[in-house]
């Protein structure tokens, strides 16, 4: 037998609950897409060219 307060409190907990959830993922989002002046080539400047070793054994390997 359901009493009167279960009426309430179950809707009250699924709108917190939602609520919570639309906070969560409207922070994650904002932190997700923010700006930045950092760019690939100040990410990855370091990776990207092939070193010395690399290239030999590409060239060894038939791959280069």
């Amino acid at each position: 037998m359901a009493v009167w307060w279960e009426y309430l409190v179950i809707p009250v907990l699924m709108i917190l609950g939602i609520y919570g959830f639309l906070v969560i993922a409207g922070f994650e989002t904002r932190l997700l897409t923010r700006k930045t002046s950092r760019t690939a080539e100040n990410m990855y400047g370091s990776h990207a060219g092939l070193s010395r070793k690399q290239r030999r054994q590409a060239r060894e390997h038939g791959d280069g």
